[in-house]
């Protein structure tokens, strides 16, 4: 039982929250295709949920699946995808041969590692992203773009344009038909004089207003409302 609960907890950390992300966005992204029949599509919730997750790890500590009930689950894959995958196939053959428990230590410092460099290469991939996001619109900076508002914040909204999904920020000082502050309990910008909300999921047109691509970073004009 020690050698099968070695290989059944073996990175479970990252299997318990980044499918509970997956999980929710294929559910959130489910209504969103029934609400888009009805012209009430709730853009921007799948990137939101997906960023309200627990980062992911893996680990040899036995954190179970939240979303299957399991007190013992590991992350596992067939095709191989990651080296983790690798090292639950080489302990099931250890062990299946016959072999004896594995020092648990030494894939704890695995794992570690593993959590890392996956970071390492998230960041690396969201970075290049962004990269040719910024490159490609510098060559549209006269261009109005309809967006959605895909982030709130106290200091503006993110906006991802609807065409090419690239995104920016538009500074809440740069919105000048109205004076707004962020409410947190709304998750929304409100307008002080009219009272009006700016929030998840609105679509708003938006003109480049500075691409540096040195620093990856788009920042837009506001310019109206999509209504």
């Amino acid at each position: 039982m020690s050698k099968l609960k070695t290989v059944l907890v073996l990175c479970t950390g990252n299997s318990c929250r980044s499918q509970m992300a997956e999980g929710w966005a294929r559910a959130m992204h489910a209504d969103r295709i029934e609400a888009h029949s009805a012209g009430t599509a709730p853009h921007g919730l799948n990137p939101l949920a997906v960023r309200a997750m627990a980062k992911a790890k893996y680990t040899t500590s036995a954190k179970g699946h939240f979303g299957l009930a399991f007190d013992h689950y590991s992350h596992f894959t067939s095709p191989i995808r990651r080296y983790p995958d690798v090292m639950v196939h080489r302990l099931l053959q250890f062990y299946l041969d016959g072999g004896k428990s594995v020092d648990e230590e030494t894939y704890e410092t695995k794992c570690l590692h593993s959590s890392t460099m996956e970071g390492l290469a998230t960041n690396a991939e969201r970075d290049s992203i962004k990269y040719m996001q910024v490159k490609y619109m510098q060559n549209h900076q006269d261009q109005e773009f309809l967006g959605v508002i895909s982030g709130v914040t106290e200091w503006g909204i993110y906006v991802e344009i609807i065409e090419n999904k690239c995104e920016g920020m538009v500074r809440i000082r740069d919105i000048k038909e109205d004076y707004y502050t962020f409410d947190e309990k709304q998750y929304a910008l409100v307008g002080a004089t009219s009272n009006d909300l700016l929030q998840l999921g609105d679509e708003i047109y938006v003109k480049v207003k500075n691409a540096d691509l040195v620093k990856k970073q788009l920042d837009f004009h506001f310019i109206r409302r999509n209504n």
